[in-house]
């Protein structure tokens, strides 16, 4: 037994809490033992077509949208298929396809994707000193770090993200954002301040990216801004900003 003892950094396998019993796995049985059971196991798991579909599905929803279209998860997983289980390729048929330019803009940002786009966008390339605000805003978002109980991990789709509450509070994450440093350049052991924090969104991606993308009602509502602080929550808080 003691020859079947894995420890690689936080990851332990102990054999005396494994079953060393046959297995059958997909109407296979399992021939190797310990450790090498999970990896064998997970080989003829990758090696489904519905393991590929599952995988691939789930990148064009994060990706593209709620319902991406038959066609690219076709081709997705094809090409799962036909290179092994190489994400890398799989995700450069995504990334290359008609159907993910065409849909540039309309998925919806979950939390995280938010929060770190407009702190990115107000403060980059400044070093961040203090991230228990953005953990904050994640919780209150509902999106906290390690906060989901079940394996399956935070839902992909728009809904879970788009109710008025949750608008809400983005609102008031964009103003906090964007009238000052929102605590994130104080020092967590409360020293001084190393960096001025105040939000500087007129950068080159805004003019490259963020611009061209808005529309008349958002320009509209960003001319009626009545300071620069203002501006920068009207655009923290455009739907163009919610989404990418």
């Amino acid at each position: 037994m003691r020859g079947y003892y894995v420890r690689a950094g936080a990851f332990e396998f102990n054999p005396a809490r494994h079953d060393f019993g046959p297995k059958m796995l997909l109407g296979q049985p399992l021939t190797r033992r310990g450790f090498a059971e999970v990896t064998e196991a997970v080989d003829l798991l990758v090696h489904q077509r519905a393991c590929a579909r599952f995988v691939s599905g789930k990148l064009a929803v994060y990706f593209v949208g709620d319902d991406p279209p038959v066609a690219l998860v076709d081709r997705m997983t094809q090409t799962f298929q036909d290179s092994d289980g190489d994400i890398a390729a799989v995700l450069r048929t995504l990334f290359t396809s008609r159907e993910l330019a065409a849909q540039a803009g309309r998925k919806f940002k979950d939390p995280m994707q938010y929060v770190l786009s407009a702190v990115r966008l107000a403060y980059d390339p400044r070093v961040i000193q203090n991230m228990h605000p953005v953990t904050g805003w994640l919780a209150a978002l509902g999106e906290a770090e390690f906060g989901h109980q079940t394996p399956d991990g935070y839902s992909l789709q728009d809904a879970a993200w788009s109710s008025s509450g949750q608008m809400s509070r983005r609102f008031e994450i964009a103003r906090t954002i964007g009238y000052g440093s929102a605590g994130l350049f104080d020092p967590e052991n409360g020293g001084p301040a190393t960096a001025v924090g105040f939000p500087l969104l007129t950068t080159p991606v805004y003019y490259g990216v963020l611009e061209p993308s808005l529309s008349v009602q958002t320009r509209n509502t960003l001319q009626r801004a009545r300071s620069q602080q203002e501006w920068n929550l009207y655009l923290l808080a455009s739907p163009e900003f919610n989404s990418r």
